[in-house]
């Protein structure tokens, strides 16, 4: 029974076999039956930019190409990047800062130069004005010192001579001329005097006590008839004496006063020439103007 039993499964393997076999030779001729059928019209691609699809060795899509794969390649550069960018933003912060503190320092500075600066023109005028005020100081010396100076200088301006006759005290007309005259030329003058010398022939106390006579008449002509102060007036009696000037006469013989005569020289001050003219030349006794 076994063995009638063994043939007859055989032989249905075989016809199963044998039906299959057909059933695999059809689906090649199945699967190569679309490249007889004309060419479909294709799909437009997904893709916006119309790039080819990346295949691989396979035919299918580059794993490489996958987002993730390209995030996992791209994000260490993003960070190394958005680093770059702090210590960019970093490093132009810093330099707005010294640039900052460095404005700030010029402008310190240049304040600083501005006060000195002013400070400077102020000292400088202080000393232009110390200097100048040095100057007028120096100046007022100097002109005191002038005055000081001047005060006992004279100088003569004119002189005249006055005779008397017989030796009496009494002016002549011409001798009041010439006082009339000499008086007018001092009116309202300042800082002269006038130096009276009186002379007479006689000897010792007689020709001293009438040449005194003498010039006090000239004194009290011109006190009385001009208004001349008496310290202005200087006058001495010198009787017969004659200064060593006029020690001798013209043929070189010892001088001797011959007639009695008053010499009046007119003095004027030096620093009263400054501000004032000169009084004017008088005539002498012999009518020429002395200067």
């Amino acid at each position: 029974m076994a063995r009638l039993r063994f043939p007859g499964r055989l032989s249905v393997l075989l016809l199963a076999s044998a039906v299959a076999i057909p059933v695999g030779a059809q689906q090649p001729s199945t699967a190569a039956q679309p490249q007889d059928n004309p060419p479909s019209v294709s799909q437009p691609s997904p893709n916006p930019s119309n790039a080819p699809a990346k295949e691989g060795f396979w035919g299918r899509v580059n794993p490489f190409a996958r987002k993730k794969w390209v995030h996992r390649q791209i994000d260490p550069l993003k960070d190394r990047l958005n680093e770059l960018d702090e210590v960019n933003a970093k490093n132009a912060r810093d330099i707005q800062d010294v640039d900052a503190r460095a404005q700030a320092g010029i402008r310190k500075a240049q304040s600083t130069a501005d006060a000195a600066n002013q400070t400077a023109t102020a000292a400088g005028q202080q000393a232009q004005l110390a200097n100048s005020t040095a100057a007028a100081a120096s100046n007022h010396v100097d002109h005191l010192n002038g005055t000081v100076n001047g005060l006992d200088q004279y100088k003569q301006v004119n002189a005249i001579e006055i005779p008397f006759r017989g030796g009496q005290p009494a002016l002549s007309k011409d001798a009041k001329a010439q006082l009339d005259q000499l008086a007018a030329s001092v009116a309202g003058r300042k800082g002269y005097i006038l130096e009276i010398d009186a002379h007479s022939p006689g000897n010792g106390s007689a020709g001293i006590q009438n040449s005194e006579r003498l010039a006090e008449s000239v004194k009290r002509y011109l006190l009385t008839e001009h208004q001349i102060p008496v310290y202005r007036m200087h006058a001495v009696a010198l009787g017969n004496a004659i200064d060593q000037a006029n020690a001798t006469d013209e043929n070189g013989k010892p001088a001797r006063i011959r007639t009695s005569s008053v010499s009046i020289r007119l003095m004027e001050n030096s620093l009263a020439a400054q501000e004032t003219a000169p009084p004017q030349g008088v005539a002498s006794s012999n009518g020429a103007e002395r200067p």
